[in-house]
């Protein structure tokens, strides 16, 4: 048996997207990694084996026969810009639910499970910092995030009831940074970015390879649990804007339709209205029990983050 094989075997989901491919630069050396993403092809070195798998197709489960997985780090969740609500539903909820049940079958050892800080939910009484204690309130205000907190609710509930598990569920603010192609990126990235007017919520930003650093720190130190990753400090949205070299674009904020109403006339999107409250209110949270549990500190200051977006203008 050969040195590469005696190492422990990892499923990485999501494998297609910026952020796990950071995460599996890090890791290559130290696992045989497998990886898999049900939105497109990925391609990887030879070493690697790589599929496009829908989780509640049969052949995923053919993934855990054959490879016996010792851990499992699942970046899989669709965002809310990239497929239907049923899509989505499907892949987020029933998917990861497979994918659980599969580790439950098969022993795997330890499984990681990203999340999103949009589960809190955007509220006028929120408090500065969100806890991991906080209610998940996005359910309540959108049907678009429906899926994002039944997909927390569900892992909660394995993290719980079956400890052998192990699992950590991560909760980051906005990752940002080069390649990044979610919701706030591509806003940082425009020449002329809306705001809505008379709002500036406090925003937290974290670059993508601290937050690759994160996951890979929380895989390798394995405390189970619940965890916001975000960095200490935050700005004004509208500040954001100015230090990415953005011009502000003012929409009217009443009545509450108004940039829907807008967006059908311009026949663009203008902002997301699923996360309209998003920029009205802060949803701002406490990463200081992820920084004490695993000893983590971003490198990359919010001055760096944002003059990358502004040397992409010049």
């Amino acid at each position: 048996m050969t040195a590469t094989n005696t190492l422990p075997c990892l499923l990485i989901t999501g494998a297609a997207g910026a952020l796990a491919q950071q995460v599996i630069t890090r890791l290559r050396d130290k696992y045989r990694l497998v990886v898999c993403d049900s939105r497109r092809e990925v391609s990887m070195p030879e070493d690697i084996p790589s599929y496009r798998l829908d989780f509640n197709k049969r052949r995923f489960e053919d993934l855990f026969k054959e490879y016996h997985f010792d851990g499992i780090i699942h970046l899989g969740r669709i965002g809310s810009n990239e497929n239907s609500r049923e899509g989505r539903y499907n892949a987020n909820v029933i998917g990861s639910q497979r994918l659980l049940d599969l580790a439950r079958k098969y022993q795997v050892k330890q499984t990681l499970v990203l999340s999103t800080y949009f589960v809190y939910g955007a509220h006028p009484l929120n408090p500065a910092y969100l806890t991991e204690s906080a209610p998940l309130k996005a359910a309540g205000i959108t049907m678009d995030l429906v899926d994002s907190v039944e997909l927390e609710n569900l892992s909660t509930i394995y993290l719980w009831k079956y400890p052998e598990l192990n699992i950590t569920i991560l909760r980051p603010c906005n990752i940002v940074g080069p390649g990044v192609n979610n919701t706030f990126s591509q806003l940082l990235m425009q020449e002329r970015t809306p705001i809505l007017m008379g709002y500036s919520p406090m925003m937290q930003f974290i670059h993508l390879e601290d937050m690759a650093n994160a996951i890979v720190v929380a895989f390798e130190k394995n405390h189970a649990g619940i965890y916001n990753v975000a960095p200490d400090d935050c700005v004004p949205y509208q500040v954001a804007l100015s230090l990415c070299g953005c011009k502000k674009l003012p929409i009217p904020s009443i009545p509450e339709n108004m940039p829907q109403i807008l967006a059908k006339i311009s026949k663009r999107e203008l902002l997301p209205p699923h996360l309209l409250d998003y920029f009205k209110y802060a949803a701002t949270i406490d990463g200081s029990l992820f920084s004490k549990t695993f000893g983590f500190k971003p490198r990359y200051s919010l001055q760096e983050i944002f003059d990358h977006y502004r040397h992409l203008k010049s």
